[in-house]
């Protein structure tokens, strides 16, 4: 079966069990197949009709002149000296997209993308100078955590535990389409994954933070910040310019309320530009009303960007401010650094290669 045959079928993974079901019945078959199908699919995540083994033959082939799966490649895979490893992945439709896996000693985090490229453009991100060419579609967030999910076990033996969005795109501007990639990872009919361990970052889209809240999500929230002062915020991340901090601190209190789910504050310490003491209690004045916890986030810098990480004086200082102050402060270190592990450094390098 040709390239070009597979794409003009649809993916099998776009339909609901509700529509498998419909699908079954309108050619004759038991709608019970439908849920065998449905957890081949999501379960134990085969993306080839002849593994099904509980089908007949008949029907098998009916599903695949029906029916096709759009395979993820790994097209690239780097392994760092610290145990990072990045993915490139290869959509069906030639996209790059990137993914990572982080081990550490009490959990195995895969941090994946939601969008191909993105169109927010942070100033310090290699994937803020990439254009928005989609966004991913529920099976293709699904599928970066299979395949992570499996190397942990293959490299570390290892379970998979935690879940970041935290990769290329925004996910608040992908909302049906990750929650609909999130259902699959935490249902009971899919990777049965808890929700609690998975945290969903955000740039910051008010009125979607708030929709978040309304639907009472059950994963975490982590808001990348950056900045406590507008006008700083501005600067390296022009989204802020229409989600002004008052409006995002609203959307956030909004969110806790309806959730009870603590909010954490990413914060990259940038050398002479956030790192002073006055930034510090900026930071704290904005956090303290907000159930929070800040994570001081190491910088993997990139060549498109000018920024550094601050001194590590200026960092114990910024953060034994927030500590004096009964704010929770984590530290995590760059992790890959020997590798393209910055978030859109391998596509963007991919970009550049071929323009």
């Amino acid at each position: 079966m040709g390239a070009s045959e597979i794409s003009n079928k649809k993916d099998i993974r776009e339909l609901s069990l509700d529509q498998l079901t419909e699908f079954f019945l309108s050619i004759q078959e038991k709608k019970f197949r439908a849920k065998q199908v449905y957890e081949w699919i999501w379960k134990h995540s085969v993306q080839d009709f002849e593994s099904m083994s509980n089908l007949s033959k008949s029907t098998r082939d009916i599903l695949s002149q029906t029916f096709s799966f759009k395979r993820m490649e790994i097209a690239q895979e780097q392994v760092s000296s610290d145990g990072t490893i990045k993915f490139g992945f290869r959509l069906s439709d030639g996209n790059l997209i990137e993914g990572v896996l982080i081990p550490a000693d009490d959990r195995m985090t895969a941090c994946i993308s939601s969008q191909v490229g993105c169109s927010l453009t942070c100033k310090f991100c290699a994937t803020g100078y990439m254009d928005r060419k989609r966004n991913l579609e529920p099976y293709e967030i699904y599928d970066q955590v299979v395949i992570i999910k499996d190397a942990a076990e293959r490299h570390y033996q290892k379970p998979l535990s935690n879940i970041v969005l935290m990769g290329m795109g925004e996910p608040l501007l992908n909302y049906s389409n990750v929650l609909k990639g999130i259902e699959r990872v935490t249902s009971e009919t899919g990777l049965h994954m808890a929700s609690k361990r998975i945290t969903l970052s955000t740039a910051g889209i008010a009125k979607m933070i708030q929709k978040l809240g309304d639907d009472e999500v059950k994963f975490r929230l982590a808001l990348s910040l950056h900045a406590a002062n507008d006008i700083k915020r501005n600067q390296i991340m022009p989204i802020n310019e229409t989600n002004n901090l008052p409006v995002l601190k609203e959307a956030l209190l909004h969110f806790y309320t309806k959730t009870k789910n603590p909010i954490t504050f990413e914060y990259i310490v940038f050398h002479n530009f956030n790192d002073g003491e006055s930034d510090a209690m900026e930071l704290y004045r904005f956090a303290k009303d907000i159930p929070c916890k800040i994570n001081i986030i190491e910088y993997n810098p990139i060549q498109e960007a000018d920024y550094t990480n601050t001194t590590e004086d200026k960092l114990d200082r910024f953060k034994r401010i927030l500590e004096q102050k009964n704010i929770i402060v984590n530290i995590r270190r760059s992790r890959g650094k020997d590798i393209d592990a910055a978030c859109g450094q391998l596509a963007i390098k991919e970009k550049n290669a071929a323009s």
